[in-house]
């Protein structure tokens, strides 16, 4: 048995030179030392042995078994060593070389004209504020002095979650969520997504963006609102531009107004961008309404305000030239490359 047993250990050493891969090494590990392996089928013999040989021919199978799997794990490591390296070499990167081509994205014109006027306000001293956009009817429309018969409601028609759950048409409900909650002074601005049950055209969508300003203190008055528009206009459409205030009525402010510049394609001379007016509407406005202060518990008697609101759509269509709203959400690149 002894002689089996070197027989196996010269037979697997001869085997373990030739193995190439882990599959043909873990053939041999099942064929010696498997169940019904070479070294397991000798040690099942050992029964047959005398007490005095048994001793020695086990010790001998100790070290046959051991040598095996030194050999194994030993061939094991020096062939996942060749193919790490083979592997690596096939894989290997030129850092050099320069990268392929990568298209740059750029802002979206919405974001574009949204960010600058963001901007601009804050560079005057505004702070941003932030509402939900699925709104309750009161902040929307009861406490903007719009209660279930006004008519205004149906110009802002809107979509409705629960009978007194919607969809935000405006975001002077951030506003009147801000003066309940902050004394005076105040000055914001509110950006963000507005909806309304508009038809799709070139000039109107369900879904648009605003930005709302508010300020209230202390003895506020039209000429600050003029001239913060004013402000605006030029950043937006240039030095050279003007601004007109035309009377208008909106439930929450009083006064109030519809703001126009003159037409940034002809100056004011009337072209077809401004149907031959001179003036392109862009805007609207007024001085806070004492009964919207009033439900925020700020009296009227001490401190007035003014409010406008701009559609973010309808900035960026005039300052790129656009004449269809729809572009602007479509998603076409040719559309949007220009950008």
């Amino acid at each position: 048995m002894k002689e089996k047993l070197e027989q196996i250990q010269q037979q697997f050493d001869d085997k373990i030179k030739e193995a190439d891969s882990i599959n043909s090494i873990d053939a041999l590990r099942v064929a010696y030392l498997g169940k019904k392996g070479e070294l397991t089928s000798v040690l099942r013999g050992m029964g047959a042995l005398s007490a005095e040989e048994r001793p020695v021919i086990g010790q001998l199978a100790n070290v046959v078994r051991n040598h095996i799997e030194e050999q194994i794990a030993s061939k094991t490591s020096e062939i996942k060593a060749i193919e790490t390296q083979k592997k690596l070499a096939s894989q290997a990167i030129d850092v050099t070389m320069p990268s392929g081509f990568q298209r740059q994205g750029t802002l979206h014109p919405i974001n574009v004209v949204a960010d600058e006027m963001k901007d601009l306000f804050i560079g005057m001293g505004y702070t941003v504020a932030d509402g939900p956009e699925v709104e309750f009817d009161y902040y929307n429309f009861e406490a903007l002095n719009i209660p279930d018969s006004h008519p205004a409601r149906d110009t802002q028609d809107t979509f409705y979650i629960i009978d007194n759950m919607l969809l935000r048409s405006q975001t002077s409900s951030v506003q009147v969520r801000v003066m309940e909650n902050t004394k005076p002074p105040i000055k914001i601005i509110c950006p963000g997504k507005v909806y309304r049950a508009d038809n799709v055209d070139a000039t109107h969508s369900p879904i648009f963006h605003q930005i709302e300003g508010l300020v209230v203190d202390k003895g506020v008055t039209m000429g600050d609102l003029k001239g913060t528009l004013e402000v605006f206009a030029k950043h937006m459409f240039g030095e050279n531009t003007k601004i007109r205030l035309r009377p208008h009525h909106f439930p929450f402010t009083e006064p109030s107004a519809e703001v126009d510049v003159s037409c940034w394609t002809c100056g004011g001379k009337g072209c077809k961008m401004c149907k031959g007016e001179g003036w392109i509407e862009v805007l609207g406005c007024g001085m806070v309404h004492p009964d919207v202060l009033r439900r925020c518990n700020i009296d009227p008697e001490v401190y007035s305000g003014f409010a406008f609101g701009i559609g973010v759509e309808r900035t960026a269509m005039a300052r790129f030239g656009i004449t269809d709203m729809r572009h602007l959400f479509e998603g076409d690149m040719r559309f949007l490359s220009q950008f």
